[in-house]
Formats: structure tokens, C-alpha cells, sequence
């Protein structure tokens, strides 16, 4: 008589990291109004960028020698990517990274995710990865796309700008790396509150407000200002050093605010969603 054996089917092998890096980019991708907002975000961007350059051109034959010799120098390179553009892209970029979240959390996807990959640590550090290269991407096509434009409305009498100019490289990289810092903070947030409308309210006054209202006149609030991620765009913009200010910010300390912003997005992330039940 023989024995009957049951028969057992080996366990499926854990899921790598990579496999969570695909499952997270095509869970993005699968958001029909990422794609929209992407699409809005760098038309609005560029269009924007461009008709600053497109202004500066039809008045510059108005403006003094003084004015016009200026502008070759230093206001052509603002033109490339201007202040309101900075500020829209680390605001959309921000929504961007919160919609990223919030849409599995109030889906319930988010729960079902941690429920099929038990490492809840490794699965949001996938996504914070997606995310991040997402918004790395679009805010190194806008800043591109922008400088050349820029570059190319401006050449010849008004000035122009070119790469090579000094500060114009370090303001493309700063105005690619404003996106996916705004992305990263903006998941943060979202992961933490976990509501809508409250996360962009948050946002919104965090990354727009608080610039605004705070002032460099004592050193607290000197320290504060430059701890802003829009004001170390600004900074990393300029060119030569700054003068008639008590407490001017330096070049390091901006990309250091970049690092710290990012650095302590991805913590709060990391080490606050998985311990809460969601």
C-alpha cells in the first residue's frame, strides 16, 4: 500500500527591490491625472520662463546704455528661470509627491501594498525613489528647455546667455534639483497627515508663506530665511557676492538646505508611515 505524500509548493522568493522599484512606477504611471499634471506643469513652466525673456526683448531698445549693459550681465540670466517659476515649480512638484501618496491612502491601495510586501520600509523607499527620479526628470526638462529658449530669444544685441556664462550652470542644476526636493516634501507631508486638503495647506504656507514673512534683518531670522528651499534657489542664482546685507548667505549653504530638506523628507517618511496603521 503506498503512502499518498501532500504535495507542497515552494514558496514564492521575496520580492526584490527592483521588482517593488517597477510595481511603484507603474502604479505612478497608472494615475491619469499625474500625467495631465505633468504635461500642464511643464508647458506652464516654460511658457512662462519664455514670455519673461520675450518681455525683457521688446523692451530693451526703451532702456538706458546703463540699463541695457546691466541686463546683458546679470538679468539675462534671470530670465532663464525666473523667481515665480522657481516658486510654481516647488509648489507643483510638492503636489506632485503628495498626490503620489495620498491617492493610495485614500484608496486603500496604500494598506494593500503593505499587506502583499510585508517590508513596509523597502516598499516606501521604492516610491520615494520613483517619485524622486519623476521629479528629477521634470524639473531637468524644464530648466533645460527654459535656458535655451532663453539662450536663443536673447542672442545677439540683448544680451544673451550661454552656459559657459558664470553662475548659469549652477542655476540649471539648482532649478532641476528645486523639483524633486518639492517632491520629497511634499510625500512627507502627505504621508504624515494623510488628509487632502490639509496636506496642501500645509504646503503651501510651509514652502510659500513662511519665505515670505520671514526676514533677514536679525540673525534668527537671517538663519531662518536661508533655511528656506525657495531662498537657496535664489541664492545659488546669483552671481558674484552679496553686499549690504548683515548676514548674507554663502553658495554652500544653499546646496546644503537642498541636502537637508531632501535628508529629512525621506526620514520622516521612512521612519514615521510604517509604524502607523493605515
Amino acid at each position: 500500500m503506498s503512502t499518498l505524500h501532500p504535495t507542497v509548493e515552494p514558496a514564492a522568493p521575496p520580492a526584490r527591490f527592483t521588482d517593488l522599484l517597477a510595481a511603484e512606477w507603474i502604479k505612478l504611471r497608472s494615475l491619469r491625472s499625474i500625467r495631465w499634471f505633468l504635461l500642464v506643469a511643464t508647458l506652464t513652466v516654460v511658457g512662462l520662463n519664455a514670455n519673461g525673456a520675450r518681455v525683457s526683448r521688446a523692451e530693451f531698445g526703451s532702456w538706458t546704455a546703463q540699463q541695457q549693459s546691466y541686463y546683458a550681465e546679470f538679468g539675462a540670466l534671470h530670465d532663464a528661470f525666473t523667481r515665480p517659476c522657481a516658486s510654481l515649480v516647488l509648489l507643483m512638484t510638492a503636489a506632485l509627491g503628495a498626490i503620489a501618496i495620498l491617492s493610495e491612502q485614500t484608496t486603500g491601495l496604500l494598506r494593500t501594498s503593505f499587506a502583499a510586501v510585508p517590508a513596509r520600509r523597502e516598499l516606501l523607499a521604492a516610491k520615494l525613489a520613483v517619485v524622486t527620479a519623476v521629479a528629477t526628470g521634470f524639473g531637468v526638462l524644464v530648466a533645460s528647455v527654459s535656458f535655451w529658449l532663453d539662450e536663443a530669444m536673447l542672442a545677439g544685441a540683448y544680451g544673451g546667455v550661454s552656459i559657459a556664462d558664470p553662475g548659469a550652470l549652477r542655476l540649471l542644476v539648482a532649478s532641476a534639483l528645486l523639483a524633486p526636493v518639492g517632491a520629497l516634501v511634499g510625500l512627507a507631508l502627505g504621508a504624515v497627515i494623510r488628509h487632502s486638503v490639509t496636506t496642501m495647506v500645509a504646503l503651501f504656507a510651509l514652502l510659500f508663506m513662511v519665505p515670505m514673512f520671514v526676514h533677514e534683518n536679525t540673525h534668527f531670522g537671517a538663519v531662518l530665511a536661508h533655511a528656506q528651499p525657495f531662498n537657496a534657489w535664489a541664492r545659488l542664482g546669483l552671481v558674484g557676492e552679496i553686499t549690504g546685507q548683515p548676514y548674507p548667505s554663502s553658495i554652500g549653504g544653499a546646496w546644503a538646505v537642498y541636502l537637508v530638506w531632501a535628508a529629512l523628507a525621506v526620514l520622516l517618511a521612512l521612519f514615521t508611515v510604517p509604524n502607523r496603521d493605515q
